[in-house]
């Protein structure tokens, strides 16, 4: 190997200075085009972030929307059961209650038509006992009534036909 008097003087300082000099320009362009697509993509990744933030924050208030939508439905779906209840307990107490007024309907029209039987009935028992009294009263009177007998009870009821309408 070759040994210079000055350090300057070596070829080799000079590839190294070159080197430095050639890696300190490009570098620095280097530098800047890397850092700039660096920061480009830390950008975009904060954009992708502040996205990513913003879709999460209304993922969330969409998720409350949709548990209170939920809440509301099931609430709904609560009163709509109790409405049902009440009205199906209406409903069978109308039925009930009819049911009750139409038994009795029917039972005091039963009653009713027991009545008027038994009328009727006492009715064709009177007419009956009437019936048989009159015939009865015929044949007596015809046994034991004669014309000389008869003339006295004519002249006895005229007599007391004044005093009968006045007490009428």
């Amino acid at each position: 190997m070759h040994q210079y008097e000055h350090f300057w003087l070596d070829p080799k300082f000079w590839v190294a200075v070159s080197f430095v000099l050639f890696f300190l320009l490009l570098g620095k362009k280097l530098w800047g085009a890397i850092s700039g697509a660096l920061d480009g993509r830390a950008a975009g990744i904060r954009r992708q972030l502040d996205e990513a933030s913003r879709l999460r924050g209304e993922a969330e208030q969409m998720l409350k929307d949709a548990e209170a939508e939920r809440a509301a439905a099931a609430q709904e779906a609560e009163a709509l059961l109790a409405n049902a209840r009440a009205e199906a307990e209406r409903v069978a107490a109308a039925a009930m209650a009819e049911a009750e007024a139409s038994a009795k309907r029917r039972e005091r029209m039963a009653l009713d038509r027991i009545a008027a039987a038994e009328a009727s009935a006492v009715s064709d028992v009177r007419n009956a006992a009437a019936e048989v009294a009159g015939a009865a009263a015929r044949a007596v009177l015809a046994e034991t009534l004669d014309a000389a007998t008869d003339a006295v009870l004519v002249d006895q009821s005229l007599n007391d036909l004044p005093k009968a309408l006045r007490a009428a």
